[in-house]
């Protein structure tokens, strides 16, 4: 069956649920320079909770959009990045982004 975000059925309604929400995009956007560690993004993804940000994290990884990066280091290093799908995604959320930062009134 063909992908139709229309249909309650579809899978793709999963990923454009989790992809449109303003942390995933936020946290998308922010990974788009290369790898970050969580007190990272915390301060770049400015009102993000410690909570929310690792279950938007746990989504996004559940989609191939994030990969979460374990180092074995002691002390503890993670850090996440975007895959191959997670920069496609990050370049049309810019165009979005863009648009929005241009077209609405202070």
């Amino acid at each position: 069956m063909k992908p139709d975000v229309m249909s309650a059925r579809c899978s793709s309604r999963r990923y454009l649920a989790t992809l449109t929400s303003k942390w995933s995009i936020l946290i998308v956007n922010a990974l788009g320079q290369g790898p970050l560690r969580n007190g990272e993004l915390l301060r770049k993804v400015e009102g993000i909770s410690q909570k929310m940000l690792t279950q938007t994290l746990q989504e996004l990884a559940a989609l191939n959009i994030v990969v979460r990066n374990d180092r074995q280091t002691i002390p503890p290093h993670v850090d996440y990045q975007l895959t191959e799908l997670g920069h496609s995604f990050r370049k049309q959320a810019n165009s979005l982004i863009r648009w929005v930062e241009s077209s609405v009134p202070e």
